[in-house]
């Protein structure tokens, strides 16, 4: 049985990912350690968990901590996933990875000179919708792909406001938050990866602290085809979406970019439309700390590896770059 540390007492944590690592029939929650000593024995307390820890050290010199989540504020990803590299447990860690392309490097050469599996915790990819574009793209059913437009404009409930709409320092605005999800998810059902972004950014109302609530943009992948995406913290009234379109006929996805399995999805060709429903409704994070649990027993590997967060980041930073200086930015993992 292996023992998870839960590195932050987020929300992400509360809301998933306990329930997802205990409903594996070999991983439990062990404990977690907050910033906050308060606040981590209250979530210790609320969640049923057997301890909270009073520094990262003391999780990490825990014999029964095998793996970790770390769901801390962007700016401390690295130093935590290190820490917990060097001690000798398997990584989970949510989006980004870092703040630079650099860090998240440290990080993923930290796991693997110790030997420990790194994961990111690309929640999208795991849907069973998102999988079964890919599968249908992988067999020929749009043919050529053209064009992919990802509609992941959302209004960002108070709750989770706080540092992602006005600290700079932690890593917030919506580029980090949602575009970089954006980024993974693209590149997972299509199979290809981002050659370069251009993109404007705005403030709506919600960011502060000269950090972007809007983002569109258009990505360029590798084999040509042309990406349009538009995220934003502020959007009240329209479910999300996911578009694929080639030579042959479109797929078509809404309410898709979300943390519940749910979705539609529909193949057109021509002037026939045909719903695909034949795909499973599955838990995602309970499908990434299976695929994780797999990776750490020499199983399989996670759902999206450390390398996918590496590419994941280097187009969210791309796309903040191109925001800023107007120009058309590559982008490359090095």
């Amino acid at each position: 049985m292996a023992g998870w540390g839960l590195v932050g007492a987020s929300n992400i944590a509360r809301q998933y990912m306990i329930r997802a690592i205990n409903a594996q029939p070999d991983a439990e929650v062990i404990g977690v350690v907050s910033s906050s000593p308060e606040r981590g024995a209250a979530f210790a307390s609320d969640q049923g968990l057997a301890r909270h820890f009073d520094s990262l050290d003391a999780m990490l010199a825990d014999p029964g901590i095998d793996c970790v989540y770390v769901s801390t504020t962007n700016e401390h990803h690295h130093d935590q996933t290190i820490a917990a590299a060097r001690a000798g447990k398997h990584v989970l860690c949510e989006k980004p990875l870092a703040l630079t392309l650099a860090d998240a490097q440290e990080m993923v050469d930290a796991c693997q000179q110790a030997g420990v599996v790194m994961a990111t915790n690309h929640h999208l990819r795991n849907a069973g919708l998102h999988r079964r574009m890919r599968d249908l793209i992988a067999k020929g059913a749009v043919g050529d792909i053209l064009a992919v437009r990802v509609f992941h404009a959302v209004f960002l409930p108070g709750f989770l406001q706080g540092w992602r709409i006005d600290s700079p320092a932690a890593g917030g605005g919506v580029v980090l938050d949602i575009t970089v999800h954006d980024a993974d998810t693209v590149r997972f059902v299509v199979g290809d990866d981002p050659a370069e972004v251009t993109a404007m950014t705005a403030t709506h109302g919600m960011g502060k602290s000269g950090l972007a609530d809007t983002v569109m943009g258009v990505m360029r992948m590798k084999r040509g085809a042309l990406v349009q995406f538009h995220d934003a913290f502020t959007i009240k009234h329209m479910p999300t979406g996911f578009e694929v379109h080639g030579t042959e006929g479109s797929l078509v996805a809404r309410n898709c970019m979300t943390q519940a399995p749910v979705g539609d999805l529909y193949l057109r060709r021509g002037s026939e439309e045909r719903e695909i429903d034949d795909f499973d409704r599955d838990d995602l994070y309970t499908k990434s700390v299976r695929n994780f649990m797999a990776a750490v027993n020499g199983e399989g590997q996670p759902s999206a590896t450390a390398e996918d967060g590496l590419w994941s980041l280097a187009t969210a930073l791309a796309v903040a770059e191109s925001a800023d200086s107007g120009r058309v930015v590559p982008v490359s993992i090095g």
